[in-house]
C-alpha cells in the first residue's frame, strides 16, 4: 500500500491523459535526467529547489512530485507543498518505477520543440477539423500541457514560424504531417515514442476519418460529423478547441475502457 501522501505508477497510469490528470512534476536533477531523458505523458520539469516557483506553477491544482527513486527528493518537495496547504503527492518509487512497469509510456524529449515562453507553441491553419484538434489535444494531455496554438490564414504560417518561433503542424511540406498513408496524428505518436493500445485505436478513428477512409475504422463517420458540427458551430478556433478536447478526452476513454461496449435496442440493450 502507498504511504499516505504517495501514489503508485498503476494508479497514476490510471489517470495520465485524462481532464482529472494532476499536475505532474518531474524535479530529477540534471544528472539524473541525463540518465534517461525521457519523461511520464503530461509531465514538465522543474528544479527541486525552487520551491516559490513551483508554488506559482501549480496553483491550486492537485499534483505528483517525480524524482529519480520517490525518496529524499521528491517526499521532501511533497512534504513542504503539504505544509503549505497544496494537495501534493509523491510518486512511489519514482522514475524508475514508472520506467519498469510493463507498458508504461515514456515521452521522447529529444523530439520536443524548444519552447517559446512557459511552453511549446505551434502554428496551423484556421478553421480546424480533425487532425488540427486531435494533434492539439494530444500534445496538451501527452506531452506539453503548456502548449499554445495558434490558428491563422494559412498563408501566414510560414511567416508566423518566422517571426514568433512557431513550430507548425499538418502543414504539407513540414516535419510535423501527413507522411504517406498517415495523418499528423500518428506522426507525433511516432516522433513522441507514446504508442499505446488506446492511442493506437484512436489513430486509426482519427486518420480515417481525416482521409475519407471510412471502411478502415466505422466509427471514422461520426468523429468526422462531429468535427464538421463542431467547426460550424464555432467562429473562434481556439473556443472550437477547448470544446474539441472534450470530443477527443470521450474518445480516448472509449478507446481505453468501452470499445467492445455495443448497443442493441430493443434486444439486447448494452452489452
Amino acid at each position: 500500500m502507498a504511504a499516505p501522501n504517495a501514489i503508485t505508477p498503476k494508479q497514476l497510469a490510471r489517470i495520465v491523459g485524462t481532464p482529472s490528470a494532476p499536475i505532474i512534476v518531474d524535479i530529477r536533477t540534471d544528472f539524473d535526467f541525463a540518465d534517461d531523458p525521457r519523461l511520464i505523458p503530461g509531465s514538465v520539469r522543474h528544479p527541486h529547489n525552487q520551491i516559490v516557483e513551483l508554488r506559482a506553477l501549480i496553483g491550486n491544482r492537485p499534483c505528483v512530485i517525480i524524482c529519480q527513486k520517490g525518496k529524499k527528493l521528491s517526499q521532501g518537495v511533497v512534504s513542504w507543498l503539504r505544509s503549505d496547504g497544496h494537495a501534493a503527492e509523491y510518486l512511489e518509487g519514482g522514475h524508475f518505477a514508472w520506467r519498469d512497469m510493463p507498458d508504461s509510456q515514456l515521452v521522447s524529449v529529444s523530439a520536443l520543440p524548444e519552447e517559446v515562453g512557459s511552453g511549446t507553441l505551434w502554428v496551423t491553419r484556421h478553421r480546424p477539423k480533425i487532425d488540427r484538434i486531435a494533434c492539439p489535444w494530444l500534445i496538451r494531455r501527452f506531452v506539453d500541457p503548456n502548449a499554445r496554438f495558434l490558428f491563422v490564414a494559412p498563408s501566414e504560417v510560414k511567416g508566423v514560424v518566422a517571426k514568433f518561433g512557431a513550430t507548425a503542424f499538418d502543414e504539407d511540406g513540414e516535419f510535423w504531417s501527413h507522411r504517406g498513408e498517415n495523418c499528423t496524428f500518428d506522426t507525433m505518436l511516432d516522433e513522441f515514442d507514446i504508442h499505446s493500445a488506446p492511442l493506437d485505436r484512436m489513430a486509426d478513428v482519427i486518420r480515417a476519418a481525416d482521409t475519407n477512409k471510412h471502411k478502415v475504422a466505422p466509427e471514422a463517420a461520426g468523429l468526422l460529423a462531429i468535427s464538421v458540427g463542431l467547426s460550424r458551430q464555432y467562429k473562434d478556433d481556439h473556443q472550437q478547441l477547448e470544446a474539441g478536447m472534450h470530443i477527443y478526452d470521450a474518445l480516448y476513454r472509449w478507446a481505453r475502457d468501452g470499445f467492445n461496449e455495443v448497443h442493441d435496442w430493443p434486444n439486447g440493450h448494452t452489452s
